[in-house]
């Protein structure tokens, strides 16, 4: 097998900790001697060992003069774990294939230095688009402090998010909605506007597959959500990030276990940088954005979007008064519209799968 089919297994190998490694990266390895794969690791939870550990441990003795395959470069510092360069250098691997190097500056170089230091054969870049992919979230976080934002749109192929009657379930399809439960477990946070609490009480939950729930955020700026909101009763750590509220209200939602964010306005809104700054602060690496109409366009129309996800379904609801995807005040010209690149296209059982990543726009 080649150096780029070995790198596949292991970034097939990363993706199974998804979810519950925040903020750490994504991180497979593999260890292959005699042209046979003798160890298989990944990260699996923060704060535990890396995937270089699990593979090493498993290969054993094996691993003397063989080649390790691992996503990102091994650490060098000692944080919540010793060096992973340490062990594989202890462990008498002759040559590390790597996909990406690590941003973080306590890494950046220093793992590839140490292993040619050792006399370790280094190669480096072995399928790099897909491990910065993989880990857009991480590279995202770790380079600004500022959480990933992903925009998740479930509409039918007029555009509509709910009839002129606020009727929207379901519009896509169940192999979507289990596909947005994967999204839920992957990134750290959850974010719907106030309104669509009010309108659907939803959970923000993963429920179509295992996995952690992740922080649930009502963007709420004049303290409207229902105490009786299903969100603030079932344990999970939810946050309303709000400009004004009654003092009452507050101690309601305190007394209740949920954060308060008192957040300042940008305008008549409140300031989503000033929130994508308090997650990063808190550490929530990642937050998917899912509704509503009124909530997408608030992050689009500052540029805050890093990635969006459309579940398309084969339905037309029609009307004039139906509540569209994106609202806001919008484009005047079809020239000023926000463009996607990188697009890709794929199916979900009937429904149609767009994700794109926005290009940036003058603020």
């Amino acid at each position: 097998m080649t150096d780029q089919e070995y790198m596949r297994i292991a970034l097939d190998l990363s993706h199974e900790g998804e979810g519950w490694v925040n903020p750490n990266p994504l991180v497979g390895a593999i260890v292959v001697a005699d042209d046979e794969i003798v160890g298989r690791g990944y990260h699996h939870r923060f704060g535990e060992p890396h995937a270089e550990v699990f593979a090493l441990d498993e290969a054993g003795t094996r691993a003397q003069r063989a080649t390790m395959y691992v996503t990102l470069e091994p650490c060098s510092h000692h944080g919540k774990t010793p060096p992973c360069t340490e062990r594989i250098i202890a462990a008498g691997i002759r040559r590390v294939v790597m996909a990406v190097s690590d941003p973080n500056p306590l890494v950046n170089g220093r793992g590839i230095e140490a292993l040619r230091a050792s006399g370790i054969g280094v190669t480096v870049g072995v399928l790099e688009a897909e491990a910065r992919q993989a880990n857009e979230i991480f590279f995202k976080y770790i380079q600004t402090g500022l959480p990933f934002v992903e925009l998740k749109l479930a509409q039918s192929m007029d555009g509509k998010i709910a009839t002129r009657t606020g009727d929207s379930k379901w519009i896509s399809g169940e192999e979507s909605r289990v596909a947005v439960h994967r999204l839920r477990r992957r990134l750290a946070a959850i974010l719907v506007g106030v309104q669509t609490v009010i309108a659907d009480d939803p959970l923000l939950t993963v429920r179509h597959v295992t996995g952690p729930n992740p922080v649930r955020v009502v963007l709420d700026g004049h303290g409207r959500i229902p105490l009786t909101a299903k969100l603030l009763h079932d344990g999970g750590r939810t946050v309303v990030a709000t400009a004004t509220m009654r003092g009452d209200k507050e101690k309601a939602l305190l007394d209740l276990d949920v954060e308060v964010w008192r957040l300042p306005r940008n305008g008549d809104r409140i300031d989503l940088r000033a929130l994508l700054q308090r997650l990063g602060e808190a550490q929530i690496d990642s937050l998917l954005v899912e509704g509503g109409g009124e909530t997408a366009a608030s992050f689009l129309e500052v540029n805050l979007v890093d990635k969006v996800s459309l579940f398309i379904a084969p339905i037309i609801i029609g009307g004039r008064d139906a509540v569209p995807a994106v609202g806001g005040s919008g484009s005047d010209r079809v020239a000023d519209a926000l463009h996607l690149a990188r697009v890709s296209v794929s199916h979900c059982g009937t429904d149609m799968m767009v994700v794109g990543y926005p290009k940036r726009r003058g603020r």
